[in-house]
């Protein structure tokens, strides 16, 4: 028997793995599957089509799989997908997709969703995220593995953010941003590259000093982005690192693309 305190409220059609604990005062929808190990710390509401990957640990206030906020939204039976070994803190709120957005929001796994943090209606959020307090996701948005997300960003609906891109706090993120990236501001521009990140996840001396150069090259003056992006991608062949931000920026966008504050000014 899972260990469930008497004061939640737990719907007997939800589907509860072994191992389960389910705190004081917390609601737990017909339509919810908990993973085994999952943990609902106290006063957590999950409710909605939503499933819940092993491991995963929900902290006090968090509202997961509650209708989006989305005018457009019918009441459709849209799902919540979070995966496994989360951390997802308080007051955080996740929210399932929509008709108009594939019915579908997905979190992958061993993401740490701080205090506050948003994760709006059709996101698609991958492995090893981290959002800091009150980092907040627009609907639609998709964001690639182990991206970091400062305290305070906003990031606008249908923007990509690429692998491994940090995003610092009180940025607004209207375009894209590509893999390993770094951007900042009240507007966010590329500021250059999350070289940090790229250090701590074991990329080598060799592959750093490829994207530094591809980097340059790619925004620097003269020519077009197209043309540049084509001398790059020719040049760094053997650097899988430039090879996989020239498929990013060459793969559809809805928003644009992230750019240095001079290209801007240019």
């Amino acid at each position: 028997m899972a260990p469930i305190h008497e004061t939640a409220v737990v719907d007997a059609a939800a589907k509860i793995g072994t191992d389960v604990s389910i705190g004081p005062y917390c609601v737990v929808g017909p339509d919810v599957a908990l993973g085994d190990g999952v943990v609902l710390k106290a006063h957590v509401v999950v409710d909605g089509l939503t499933e819940i990957g092993e491991g995963t640990q929900i902290f006090p206030f968090a509202s997961i799989g509650l209708p989006p906020q989305d005018l457009k939204y019918a009441g459709e039976k849209s799902t919540l997908i979070i995966g496994r070994n989360n951390v997802i803190r308080e007051y955080v709120t996740m929210n399932p997709g929509t008709e108009g957005g594939g019915m579908e929001t997905r979190v992958g796994d061993n993401g740490l969703f701080m205090i506050g943090a948003h994760v709006a209606h059709d996101c698609q959020v991958g492995n090893h995220v981290i959002m800091a307090n009150n980092a907040t996701l627009a609907g639609h948005v998709s964001v690639g593995d182990f991206a970091v997300i400062g305290g305070l960003a906003a990031v606008h609906q249908f923007v990509r953010i690429g692998e491994h891109a940090m995003i610092g706090g009180l940025s607004g993120v209207e375009h894209d941003v590509i893999p390993f990236g770094s951007v900042m501001g009240e507007r966010a521009s590329l500021s250059g590259l999350n070289i940090i990140g790229l250090k701590r996840r074991g990329f080598d001396r060799d592959t750093i000093h490829g994207i530094r150069a591809a980097y340059r090259e790619l925004f620097a003056a003269g020519g077009t982005l197209e043309e540049r992006l084509d001398k790059v991608a020719g040049e760094f062949t053997d650097n899988t690192v430039v090879q996989q931000v020239a498929a990013f920026i060459r793969a559809e966008s809805k928003r644009g693309l992230v750019i240095p504050k001079s290209e801007n000014d240019g």
